[in-house]
Parts: C-alpha cells; structure tokens; sequence
C-alpha cells in the first residue's frame, strides 16, 4: 500500500470512529434524560414524598425569637393553625418551668403566671396536622429590665372600703416626661357618673379625683393599660391591671383650734363632738381638707424625725406608744390619741408640735376615751378639715391633700 492510500484509509476510520464517540455521547445523554425521550421524574418524586411527609400545622411564636424587652404580661403566646398543638413548654434559662395552658381548641397556648423583670424564657412547641405529621418550633427572649421598664404603686388597694375624700394616687418608680400618653392608658370611672380628673403633681406622682367628694356607696374602677407605654425615652410601662373599691359612708370631721372642739359629721349630721387639743401657737398646725391615709393602734412618734431637736440633736420627745395614730399628711402631722397630757387640756388649750390630740389612755386598751371612739369609728380616705389654727394651708401633694386646689387648678395638672 502506498503511503498516501495508507492515509486516506487512517482518514475514513478516523471520522468513523468519531462517528461512533458522537453517538455514544448522545446516547447516554439520552439515556439520562429517560429512555422515551421525555423529562426526568425522579427528582420531582422525591419532593412529593418530601412533602407528604412534612406536617402542614404552621405554629407561630410571639415574640420573635431573639427578641428584647418583651412584654411580661403579653409575651409567649403561641397560636397554631392547620393543626393542634400538642406540646408546648417554657422554661428560663436555667430550666425553671413555667406554667401554662393549651386553649380547649387546642389551637392557643399562653403563660398561666406573670413572667419575671429582666429573664430570658425558652419556648419549644409541638403540634399535628389533620395527618397526624409533627411540627416543632422553638424560640427564646428576654424580658424588659427594671431599668428599661417602669411601674406604678397606687392606692388605694382592690376590694377595700374607703372613705370619700380617697383619691386614686399612683407614684411611678421612674419620672414620666411622656405624661399624656401615660394618662391616656389610665382609666379611672365611678358608679356615681360623676366626672374624673387626673392630676400630675410631678414627673412620678399622678392623682384622680372628682370636683367633689365621691358619692357614699359608689363604686370605683382604676385600669392600668400600660403595658408597653413609653413613659420616657426607652422606659415602658408593664403593667396591665384593673382595680376597684369602695366609698364608705360619708364622714367629715371638723378641727376648729379655736374653740378647740371636733365635730364628727355623717351624712352632713353631727354624730359627736370631741374636744381637742391642736398644735401650740409656736407650733401651729396646718390649715384644710386633709385625707387619712394610715392606721395605727400604736406607733413611735420622735421629734427628730420632722425637725423637732434639742440643742443635742436629740428629738424634743420620742413616744414610743402613741394610740390611735392616723397619718393626715407625709411630713408628720397625725391625729392621735394623748395620754401624756393631762385631762384639761382637751377642749381648752392647743398644746402639740402640730398634731390633733385626743384624750386617750397608755395602751390603747380603753374603748370608751375618745381617741379609741374616733380611731374605731375612721376608715382610710375619711376626711378631716382643720380649721383656724392660724398656719397655712396644707399642700395638695402632703399627703393625699388634693382637695385644696380649686376644681380649675385640678384639671390644669392635667396632661390630656
């Protein structure tokens, strides 16, 4: 053979067998692709079976998981739909329970307890779909910090029985600068129908009250919406309570330091009229509407404590057992029984650094002195007025002493 016929023939196998590698490559590609010629549907197979196994119950957690300063009140609710849950627990992080109950539908879930100031919860939920197929979730936060939250104390307190000079009074743990939109989230409504007014006396005390005194019998209702008000910047409130109490009967007792006479009056009636002892013409007693706030058989009563102190410091007395002790203002002025004064004070001279005295006896065991009668006969929120002492007037924020402001002057203190 000659050279050149040689290579024509190494040609022709050449492109023959080129022939052959092009049509194996396809082959497989066609092979790959499904013997018919049509798409793969292995792959699409495995995602159905995928799917029908994975449970359709969608569970939802609040607040989100990772999340800071959640509510202690409104936080871990957990809610399902297209399934029931199951199983769901809350634990703090060092793996304290925390109780709760599964709604009767079995579709809700939600704390049973107040959570904690300033703690991290986990939350972990199981439910089913129709198929019975489990869906878990699981999620953590941290609750709002004292230092990023703010309560307020109030008096008076739910279900007691008051009288009718008790005004509502919060004082808030932290200063507000948001004053209305802290307002607007208080509510404070009475049987009586008659109108309500809060007042700010500063950035942490607010009071409500009516025009007049509460209507005897009426019912009184304080809500507190202030879970999640911000109070100040980053500050917010956690609270979310609705309270109530009571107005007693209506009585009013008036001090006259003149005549030295009290007159205790029900309903506008005198009931009894108690002679008295009231603060000396050195140590006048204040003037007005004044609001008992405390009760107490017996109580320490030390000069120093309010400014009352000798050349040594040392109080001007210090009576370890005063009877029937009621707190009328903060700074220290009390109407209390005396029995360290002798019987002819009462009734004609004003004796006292500033206190209503009445005839009382050591021990506060006689109910028959007048200090006993007056001291079982008072409820927190009765009204004293004291009159013609000859000091000034007390101010409406010592003590719960709103009243000596003008109905105007009240409702300027307003924020809303």
């Amino acid at each position: 053979m000659t050279n050149s016929k040689r290579r024509r023939g190494l040609s022709v196998a050449s492109a023959l067998l080129g022939s052959v590698l092009v049509l194996s490559a396809c082959s497989s590609g066609q092979e790959a692709a499904g013997s018919d010629g049509g798409t793969d549907t292995s792959q699409a197979k495995v995602d159905e079976a995928a799917a029908q196994k994975t449970s359709e119950a969608q569970i939802r957690i609040t607040p989100k998981d990772g999340s800071t300063n959640a509510s202690i009140n409104n936080s871990a609710t957990v809610t399902v739909s297209k399934g029931t849950l199951t199983e769901v627990t809350m634990t703090t992080a060092d793996g304290t329970a925390v109780e709760g109950e599964i709604s009767a539908d079995k579709t809700s879930w939600k704390p049973s307890v107040q959570l904690e100031r300033s703690t991290r919860y986990k939350v972990a939920v199981t439910a089913k779909d129709s198929k019975g197929l489990e869906a878990h979730e699981n999620a953590s936060f941290t609750t709002v910090s004292p230092d990023n939250s703010f309560i307020g104390t109030f008096t008076p307190d739910d279900g007691t029985t008051v009288g009718v000079g008790m005004p509502v009074s919060i004082n808030f743990d932290k200063a507000i600068t948001n004053k209305a939109e802290v307002q607007k989230s208080i509510d404070v409504t009475t049987s009586s129908g008659q109108e309500v007014v809060c007042h700010w006396f500063n950035a942490n005390r607010l009071d409500c009250r009516p025009e007049e005194y509460w209507k005897e019998g009426s019912t009184v209702t304080l809500k507190l919406e202030l879970d999640g008000v911000e109070g100040a910047e980053g500050v917010y409130g956690v609270q979310q309570k609705t309270v109530s109490f009571t107005i007693g009967r209506n009585q009013v007792s008036y001090v006259d330091a003149e005549t030295k006479q009290m007159k205790v009056t029900q309903d506008g009636k005198v009931v009894k009229t108690i002679p008295i002892s009231a603060g000396s013409p050195e140590n006048k007693t204040y003037q007005g509407q004044m609001v008992i706030s405390e009760k107490f058989k017996e109580t320490r009563m030390n000069g120093a404590t309010v400014g009352f102190t000798d050349d040594d410091g040392k109080g001007e007395y210090d009576i370890k057992d005063v009877p029937h002790a009621m707190r009328l203002s903060s700074s220290g002025t009390f109407i209390h029984g005396n029995y360290w004064g002798a019987d002819s004070i009462f009734g004609s001279v004003n004796t006292s650094h500033g206190c209503v005295g009445l005839n009382d006896t050591k021990g506060a065991d006689d109910p028959n002195t007048e200090g006993a009668w007056f001291y079982n006969n008072s409820i927190i929120g009765d009204v004293v007025v004291v009159q013609n002492t000859g000091d000034k007037t007390i101010a409406p924020d010592n003590g719960l002493n709103g009243w000596n402001m003008s109905w105007e002057q009240w409702k300027a203190g307003s924020a809303v």
